[in-house]
């Protein structure tokens, strides 16, 4: 082989080297480019799950509130009856304790 066939050779050699590199590495940001998409498209299904949850704890807290609300209202209706109760228990035992 002559050098000139040598030169040729060489250089076919380095275009089909660069050719194969750039197409390569553009391959591969293209999947890299799909990877994230996915990645991303995850993240944000979680993000949004993680979303309802908080929607739905919010609205439990609320029941929660307004249970305990009318639980308070109840303790203080039946605290005040249970004090009438016993002024009336201890106007009972007056009017006993006078008779005897």
């Amino acid at each position: 082989m002559n050098s000139e066939s040598l030169l040729i050779l060489t250089a076919l050699s380095l275009v089909f080297g660069i050719y194969s590199g750039v197409s390569s590495a553009r391959r591969g940001e293209r999947r890299d480019n799909r990877q994230d998409a996915s990645d991303m498209t995850r993240v944000m299904v979680k993000l949004e799950d993680i979303s309802v949850g908080i929607s739905e704890i919010r609205s439990e807290l609320n029941n929660v509130k307004g249970d305990l609300k009318e639980q308070t209202e109840r303790l203080i209706v039946a605290e005040q009856s249970l004090k009438r109760a016993h002024m009336r228990l201890d106007e009972l035992n007056g009017k006993q304790r006078k008779r005897k």
